[in-house]
């Protein structure tokens, strides 16, 4: 593939590496990721990306992607506490609105845990004036009590995937601009990078807010190679864990057929998800041509579980024409969610996979659903490493990628 000449000032197109092992044994989960060498100020230099890397665990707290402007890197960590606003709600110790450039941002203990959550009812419409007393939590069948209540539009943090195989050669306009549309919808302080993937997945334009930097990355169209979905919702579920500004995230897909190409497996990638305590995944399936019944099958399936598993909506239109609505839709999906926090009766030492429901009652609402995601992996204290320390469990090897 011929190499692309940088998309915008001190920003080239970097090959976004996916985490490639999990462990099969015990609690915790562990990955590795490609490593970049420290990016000089100036031009950026061509790299190999044929050759292999090294792979430094990601217990380790190393950027898989080096932001293109250290400077707007370092004053993202730069945070003040202000009074949290009228429509939220927090108790002491338990969360405080963080003032980030010039809007808000909702951050959390980091004992708390924190649902996202969409509320429709049976027609499928939002749900939007509800109060903290009619949400109720249980984790692995345990009632909780609700810490933080908040129900405004925050700032998110938005990762748009694209597939960039060859079948979307003739699609692409069409899901740019509803991509675009998306963006502009939501809220103006939110912070959005592009990914397109094919059998590997590109970072074409990091964090911004800037709708025509969107759009460049978005421009960079290959149209070549298989599928890695699943490898490039672990990259970008990573590139958010290390760079995302906003405590709120989201991934929009955006595919025409299930994954071919992937080191990971489906399982593995919303693993990884909930390890990081990460996105929210929306996708949208472009299933209805080029396809086998069998194939078209499971790619649908695919998608919904991932977006079942992290409390998103799997959309699938009946043509290009309908993607620019469902892009409203999320717009407006993301801007009206609700984020509920609460501090688990279960101790983050013990480890282990943790069940999550939600309920809502409203008065003469109906049946309320109440989408967000399954369950999480608690998050645990880093372990200094030792001489005598136990030898790692054996790690579950990914498959190779498929020859497209």
């Amino acid at each position: 593939m011929p190499a692309r000449a940088p998309i915008a000032s001190r920003q080239s197109r970097w090959f976004l590496p996916a985490v490639l092992a999990f462990c099969c044994a015990g609690p915790a989960t562990s990955a590795q990721t490609q490593p970049t060498a420290p990016k000089p100020t100036g031009t950026v230099p061509a790299r190999d990306l044929s050759q292999p890397q090294a792979q430094p665990s990601l217990t380790i707290d190393s950027d898989p992607i080096l932001s293109p402007d250290p400077a707007e890197k370092a004053a993202a960590a730069e945070t003040t506490p202000t009074t949290p606003s009228a429509s939220s709600t927090a108790q002491p110790g338990d969360k405080t609105l963080k003032k980030e450039g010039s809007g808000y941002v909702f951050r959390a203990d980091v004992d708390e845990v924190l649902l996202p959550c969409t509320v429709v009812d049976d027609q499928g419409r939002l749900i939007t004036d509800l109060t903290r007393g009619d949400f109720q939590v249980w984790e692995d069948n345990v009632h909780q009590t609700v810490a933080s209540f908040q129900h405004r539009d925050v700032p998110v943090s938005l990762g748009i995937l694209v597939d960039n195989s060859g079948s979307m050669r003739d699609k692409r306009a069409a899901i740019n601009d509803a991509a675009l549309h998306l963006v502009k919808a939501s809220n103006s302080a939110d912070a959005a990078f592009v990914v397109n993937f094919s059998d590997r997945a590109f970072i074409d334009q990091d964090f911004t807010s800037d709708v025509n930097l969107l759009e460049k990355g978005l421009s960079h169209i290959d149209t070549r190679g298989g599928t890695a979905l699943y490898d490039a919702v672990v990259a970008s579920a990573n590139q958010m864990s290390r760079h995302a500004k906003q405590q709120k995230q989201v991934l929009l897909i955006i595919t025409d057929g299930g994954d071919n190409a992937s080191r990971l497996t489906l399982t593995q990638a919303i693993r990884r998800v909930q390890a990081l305590d990460g996105p929210v995944v929306y996708t949208i399936g472009l299933l209805y041509e080029d396809l086998s019944k069998e194939e078209a099958a499971r790619a649908r399936s695919d998608l919904q579980t991932l977006s079942l598993e992290t409390g998103g909506v799997a959309y699938f239109p009946r043509s290009l024409k309908d993607v620019d609505e469902i892009a409203a839709q999320v717009a407006s999906d993301i801007r009206n969610q609700y984020t509920i926090g609460y501090h688990s009766t279960k101790a983050s030492a013990l480890g282990g996979y943790r069940t999550v429901r939600v309920e809502a009652k409203g008065p003469k609402r109906g049946q309320l659903t109440v989408r967000t995601r399954k369950g999480y992996f608690p998050k645990q204290p880093q372990q200094p490493q030792t001489a005598s320390a136990a030898p790692q469990p054996q790690q579950e090897q990914p498959q190779q990628p498929a020859q497209h």
